[in-house]
This record gives C-alpha cells, sequence and structure tokens, in this order.
C-alpha cells in the first residue's frame, strides 16, 4: 500500500472571488475540480491510502470526494481549524499514516507527472533513510517563478545555481516531520533546507506539463488548454 497527502488547506486568496464560496481545491479545470484530478492520478499510480488536509470550507471537499470508493482508493482527512502551512499540515496528519515514506503532493497543481515512478523512490527511501530522507521533483522555472528554487546536481538537491522550481511533488521519511509539535504552523521551506544541507535529498528534473493555479487567469487558461 502507497500511502499521499494531498495538501489542500490554503485559503486561495490570490483566487478570489471564486474562493468565496468554494474552496481551491474544488475549482474546475477541463470539467473536474483539481483535486480530482489529482485523486485519479495517484490512484491510477497505486497510491490506495490517501490523506488530504483541509481548512477553509473544508466540509464542501469531504462531501465532494467522500471516501474515495468511486476513485478506488482509500481516503481520509485531517481538518485544521486554522491552516497549518505545509510542513505543519503534514505534521498534523502524521497521525493518519504508517510509518512508511509517502508523497506529498499539492492540490492546486495539475501535471501528467507519473507519480508511479516515485514508487522505487519511496522503497529506497524506507530502506535507507540515513542516506535519502527525502526526494523533490523539480521543474523548469515559469515566468512568474524566474529565480527558481534550488538546483540539482547529480540527482541531489543542491543549494546553488542553475536552479529550479519546486514543483510540490515530493517524497518524505516520515521521521522528518516527528520533531514537529501538531498543531504547528510552519512552512515546508525554509525548514527543508537542513536536509538538503545535510545532503540527505535526492531529486529529478521533470520536462512534461505543470501548472500551478494561483490566480483566476492561471485557471482559466489550462482550463481552456485542457478543454480543447
Amino acid at each position: 500500500m502507497a500511502s499521499a497527502i494531498i495538501l489542500a488547506a490554503g485559503r486561495g486568496e490570490r483566487m478570489r472571488p471564486l474562493t468565496d464560496r468554494l474552496p481551491k481545491p474544488l475549482l474546475s479545470v477541463g470539467g473536474k475540480p483539481l483535486i480530482e484530478w489529482q485523486v485519479g492520478r495517484l490512484a491510477a499510480a497505486g497510491f490506495d491510502d490517501i490523506v488530504v488536509n483541509h481548512s477553509h470550507l473544508g466540509a464542501m471537499v469531504e462531501s465532494a470526494l467522500g471516501d474515495g470508493a468511486r476513485f478506488g482508493v482509500r481516503l481520509r482527512y485531517s481538518p485544521e481549524p486554522v491552516a497549518l502551512e505545509t510542513a505543519g499540515g503534514v505534521a498534523q496528519a502524521l497521525a493518519l499514516l504508517d510509518d512508511s515514506p509517502f508523497l506529498v503532493v499539492s492540490g492546486d497543481i495539475h501535471t501528467t507527472f507519473d507519480y508511479a515512478t516515485l514508487l522505487p523512490r519511496i522503497d529506497a527511501i524506507g530502506a535507507d533513510p540515513s542516506r535519502t530522507a527525502a526526494h523533490f521533483v523539480l521543474v523548469d522555472n515559469p515566468s512568474w517563478h524566474a529565480h527558481g528554487d534550488m538546483g540539482l546536481a547529480d540527482g541531489r538537491i543542491v543549494r546553488r545555481e542553475p536552479c529550479l522550481t519546486y514543483a510540490n511533488i515530493a517524497v518524505f521519511h516520515p521521521a522528518l516531520f516527528g520533531e514537529i509539535t501538531p498543531g504547528t504552523w510552519l512552512r515546508l521551506f525554509p525548514w527543508a533546507y537542513r536536509f538538503v544541507d545535510e545532503g540527505r535529498v535526492a531529486g529529478e528534473h521533470f520536462r512534461g506539463e505543470w501548472d500551478n493555479l494561483g490566480t483566476p487567469a492561471q485557471l482559466e487558461a489550462l482550463d481552456r488548454r485542457l478543454s480543447r
């Protein structure tokens, strides 16, 4: 059984007014909600145990997705009265997962990345977390993030140029989050850079389709592309 967490607790401020009455993960592109694209692709890749965190209008997410049976997966939820950001959200949901490495993806990206390719990465991290405790997927820098986030050298993440953009797709060993007290507000970065500096983070460069939906204009552009 492979596990994944979909981060879906963001308020989606830049998507307003669309997100005033609908949580961002339920905004539709190509005829279905963003989060359904993610759940469907995770299911097809063999990730059959999925946790979704949520906050703003989170009950609507649970109502829309249910228990996951129609996708062929088990879906469980980690509600946050106040959104705890990325690392904080994972730490809050940790009790819903077992002791194996898991995939973390954002609910507001749309991509053709094949999540099944990460299954061997999960096995490798589980076998020797002292050498590799995480694996990050990077993409080419979009126009709105031209300077990127981090580099890639010989299959390892490095903090030097040339930089690529973090794709909001990663595998983590659960022990990394064990030091974070549940309920703590904490962003994944810069917190996770400590493991990069230790040389314990592998990585890859994905060159296929990838969109991070932050504004109504980006949502509309992707919807037009998918609808064609």
